[in-house]
């Protein structure tokens, strides 16, 4: 499926499905200001691609091919008289340490009203080639460390939380458990720590597994196939309220 096929098909379902799957945790919010900032913060989950050299929010080429290209687009369409500036940032390859040193002028920067992370996947997976060593209990400690900073900088921001997930095909085996399970744990508490919305992916793919083979939400078990990228905006805008 080409790109401008893709996009327009995924967005019919994000557009369209009224009832998610996840139980998405809701903190209290202030009401939406006109002229809101969103950023998209993660991995290559979250990249997917995108133009790196391309600043400007609401770009095509600078949200990638996934996810966050999905919700701009449905969000811009749907709140189209509110000034919506979406920035995807997300890197590919990145843990939580990677994050933390760009967050300065990748997030903080940006003055978000909605800010979004999905990250984890490599906390773990880059274990396996002994290119990073950091243990559960050093991602959860990174992880509420860096939503603290964000707390500090920036009061009234709006976290939504996505909990890192796997399909068991393609690159998961069973050596990503137990351990795996007790990551996406961590990312729990640091959600409720920061008083962040928290979308529990894990949960939502486990049910859509019923209906499809793994590999047709994630073709490695890792990185979402159309659909599944599908899914994950439809998550999130049930979680943003967008």
């Amino acid at each position: 499926m080409d790109r401008r096929a893709f996009i327009k098909t995924a967005a019919v379902v994000v557009g369209t499905t009224q009832v998610p799957i996840g139980a998405v945790t809701h903190p209290p919010q202030a009401p939406g200001k006109k002229g809101r900032v969103i950023v998209f913060q993660g991995d290559s989950i979250t990249d997917t691609g995108r133009n790196r050299d391309n600043h400007d929010p609401n770009a095509a080429a600078a949200l990638g091919n996934g996810y966050p290209l999905l919700v701009t687009s449905a969000v811009l369409a749907a709140h189209a008289a509110e000034g919506l500036q979406c920035y995807n940032r997300g890197v590919s390859g990145n843990t939580v340490p990677d994050l933390q040193a760009r967050w300065a002028t990748d997030t903080i920067e940006l003055k978000p009203d909605v800010l979004s992370i999905l990250i984890g996947v490599n906390d773990i997976w880059h274990k396996f080639n002994g290119s990073y060593n950091g243990t559960v209990q050093d991602y959860e400690q990174q992880y509420t460390a860096l939503l603290d900073q964000t707390r500090r900088a920036l009061p009234q921001v709006k976290i939504i939380v996505l909990e890192p997930f796997v399909l068991r095909t393609g690159a998961v085996t069973d050596r990503w458990f137990p351990e795996f399970d007790e990551r996406r744990a961590a990312a729990a508490r640091v959600a409720k720590a920061a008083k962040a919305a928290f979308v529990p992916l894990q949960k939502v793919f486990d049910q859509h597994v019923h209906t499809a083979p793994p590999a047709y939400w994630a073709a490695d078990g890792v990185h979402p196939t159309p659909a599944g990228h599908a899914v994950i905006a439809e998550q999130w805008r049930h979680a943003a309220g967008l």
